[in-house]
């Protein structure tokens, strides 16, 4: 009599069955198993970055709170950043009036992302800075004088574009303002060891003190291989080799410096308005 387990027809092998059974060294196999290697490690990938990214929105804020520590002078190796940064005072500023506003929370006001809404931001034709639309509002930090006093100096953001990208920085500008406390580039992709040296503390020193108005109201701020008429008090040294660089912040500080950019908000400062 026949085995009845021998008469039932026999189930094909599955896919994953098949594959296992394949040569080592058959072509399907070889990308089958390329392709579950490139899905698994994709998966792995963007599991670490979603977990990953709020510890690297946090790097990022606090090494920008960092930048702007350092042109204001209060930055020291090994403080704590989040709590220095108290001494500070955000506010985000509407750039046509000069007046502060209320309409946002200057603790998390992206200027850049205001930057790219059309809502909130303007196309430029004349764009000397090369930066195709210009924020309406942008935060700007206050430094105080001891126990409350009035303002010692002003962080103002400031970005425009050199030979090959956007340098984003802050300029600090004294109580008169008009005096240069310092500028300093936080991100920038310029050439190392020409462009790249905007970074370079010998050339930043040179800003400290510099004025960027003659007496008659006159934007001269410069960066140049040779100071303008106007004076050495208003000239800062172009980087040797770099010159697109040297032009990009020399036309991104006369623009943010001038009437469209932060000139309303610096004669009140002047004023003592602020």
């Amino acid at each position: 009599m026949p085995d009845p387990d021998n008469t039932q027809p026999k189930k094909p092998d599955g896919l994953i069955r098949r594959l296992i059974k394949m040569s080592p060294d058959s072509v399907p196999k070889t990308v089958c198993v390329a392709v579950l290697l490139c899905l698994v490690a994709s998966m792995v990938v963007s599991a670490a970055a979603v977990a990953l990214r709020p510890i690297q929105d946090e790097n990022r804020l606090l090494d920008k709170q960092a930048q702007v520590l350092r042109v204001a002078g209060l930055y020291e190796p090994g403080i704590d950043v989040a709590e220095a940064f108290q001494a500070l005072e955000p506010k985000v500023l509407e750039l046509a009036t000069g007046e502060f506003t209320d309409q946002f929370d200057p603790y998390t006001f992206d200027d850049r992302q205001a930057a790219n809404d059309i809502t909130l931001s303007t196309p430029l034709e004349d764009d000397p800075a090369s930066i195709r639309r210009q924020a309406k509002y942008v935060t700007v930090y206050l430094k105080r004088q001891a126990e409350g006093g009035g303002i010692s100096q002003v962080i103002l953001p400031v970005h425009g574009y050199g030979l090959w990208s956007t340098l984003y920085g802050f300029m600090a500008i004294e109580a008169d303002g008009n005096t240069v406390s310092g500028l300093i580039f936080y991100e920038h992709a310029e050439t190392p060891g020409l462009g790249a040296e905007v970074d370079n503390p010998r050339w930043r020193n040179q800003w400290p003190g510099k004025k960027l108005r003659d007496d008659e109201g006159e934007l001269e701020i410069t960066v140049a291989k040779t100071a303008p008429p106007a004076g050495e008090e208003y000239h800062v040294d172009a980087l040797s080799g770099a010159t697109l660089t040297s032009n990009g912040v020399d036309n991104l500080v006369r623009f943010w410096m001038g009437e469209r950019g932060f000139e309303p908000f610096l004669e009140r400062v002047k004023a003592g308005e602020v």
